[in-house]
């Protein structure tokens, strides 16, 4: 979403590239740039100038610092702007109560039953009783869609399919939550817009009635300057804790979250990157700050892995690794694991910079699915000795995945190259073994 953005700042400090120093009359061009990148991003003029009258300001104020070059230290200045205007640093959610009570706020289509799906998963991920409740008794099949993201991540919803009144259907969920011995409860509300003055009084209603420690406003990235006004009347209505940025994944200007913070004073705290239950991170304005300006975010990196990867799986490869007994169906297990970590574009966008590298690359998930394929229809015993795939195999194996005789080849040509490699870190010395395998 950011990327445009990030192409367009990168260009504005290519203009202090090779100077000496910071003067008024080179800051000034630069800060012109930013400002216009900010704007074309879509984020709110005020936001914009603001920022940008800080950093030409910080900017000036720091040009004594000789040992640093004047291009290195404006991005650090651009990037602790950039965070202080998306919050500064992370903020968790109010759990409090028995149970605790979450109410899920935003208008019509931003994505509030998938984000109350993912919300529940992550919570059940921490050991928390979650149920899910249903009062969006207005679209067809909401019930339906929350029911289905409940099994599917063994979550409990609570539901009234006759029963038109959203408020005491938030009110008898309480109650039976209570009895169940469930910690929290996440309130899935109808979409509403804000002029709609008879769902806005009913989800004020429900808030009164139900008293959340928590209120969560959805907010679809995509929508644009009018999701940081409809996010102004919401909190004038609700008064909402938080904010919740879905379809960051998409490929709209992003300009919208980056003033959202500032407009209603309110932090952002969650964010979703794809369609899955495990996309859903906490929001880090520093770590945004970094990606937007393509420094990478490692630290999202590993927090991801450390998710998906199991770590007794690990241990286990790492051992069939040390031995070189590494064969094609780990070799597959470790490709389910990575696609686990999310959207592979994404997650390469996080390493340091690939930002730029990767905007470009068609890549998916889905770019797995022809070495799956192949893999898949080898047999038990080719998987474990790749050795034995000879001609006449190889013609099978590519009928039997419907990919060519050359993907075939290039796939156990890959393979091979990469045991090669396995085998020559484990002829280096005991300590640059440890390195490699830790």
């Amino acid at each position: 979403m950011f990327q445009n953005l990030q192409d367009k700042l990168n260009g504005a400090f290519k203009t202090l590239k090779g100077k000496g120093r910071i003067t008024d009359v080179n800051i000034a061009s630069t800060v012109k740039e930013i400002r216009r990148a900010l704007m074309d991003a879509d984020v709110n003029y005020k936001v914009a100038k603001d920022v940008t009258d800080r950093v030409k300001q910080e900017a000036l104020d720091r040009k004594v610092m000789i040992a640093v070059e004047p291009g290195q230290l404006f991005v650090k200045i651009v990037q602790e702007q950039l965070q202080d205007l998306m919050g500064g640093m992370a903020q968790t959610v109010n759990l409090k109560g028995s149970p605790a009570v979450v109410l899920i706020a935003g208008l019509q289509g931003s994505g509030k039953t998938t984000f109350s799906g993912k919300f529940a998963a992550y919570l059940k991920k921490q050991g928390k009783q979650v149920m899910l409740v249903a009062c969006d008794v207005y679209r067809p099949a909401a019930i339906t869609q929350l029911q289905v993201l409940g099994e599917q991540i063994g979550v409990e919803v609570y539901a009234e399919p006759d029963n038109k009144d959203a408020v005491s259907i938030a009110k008898n969920a309480v109650a039976a939550a209570k009895v169940k011995g469930k910690s929290i409860v996440i309130v899935d509300t109808a979409g509403r817009l804000a002029v709609d003055e008879v769902m806005m009084t009913e989800v004020e209603n429900i808030k009164k009635t139900i008293s959340p420690s928590e209120i969560l406003f959805v907010v679809d990235s995509m929508t644009g300057q009018d999701a940081v006004n409809t996010a102004k009347t919401f909190n004038e209505r609700l008064d909402f804790d938080g904010v919740v940025l879905t379809k960051l994944d998409g490929d709209s200007r992003g300009g919208a979250a980056l003033s959202i913070r500032t407009v209603v004073e309110k932090p952002i705290k969650f964010m979703s990157t794809g369609e899955k239950m495990e996309d859903l991170d906490i929001f880090h304005p520093d770590r945004m700050a970094s990606r937007i300006l393509g420094m990478g975010d490692v630290i999202s990196l590993v927090e991801r892995a450390q998710q998906a990867f199991d770590e007794d799986e690990a241990k286990k490869m790492n051992k069939k690794m040390r031995e070189n007994s590494f064969d094609l169906n780990d070799f597959l297990s470790q490709l389910e694991q990575i696609k686990k970590m999310g959207n592979i574009k994404d997650v390469m966008g996080m390493i340091p910079g690939m930002g730029s590298a990767v905007k470009d690359l068609d890549i998916s998930n889905d770019s797995f699915k022809p070495i799956e394929s192949i893999i898949k229809s080898m047999t038990p015993k080719e998987r474990e000795m790749p050795d034995l795939i000879d001609g006449s195999r190889r013609k099978r194996i590519a009928g039997g995945a419907g990919r060519t005789i050359q993907e075939v080849n290039n796939l156990l040509k890959q393979f091979d190259q990469m045991k090669k490699m396995m085998k020559k870190f484990n002829k280096m010395s005991p300590s640059g073994k440890s390195r490699m395998f830790g």
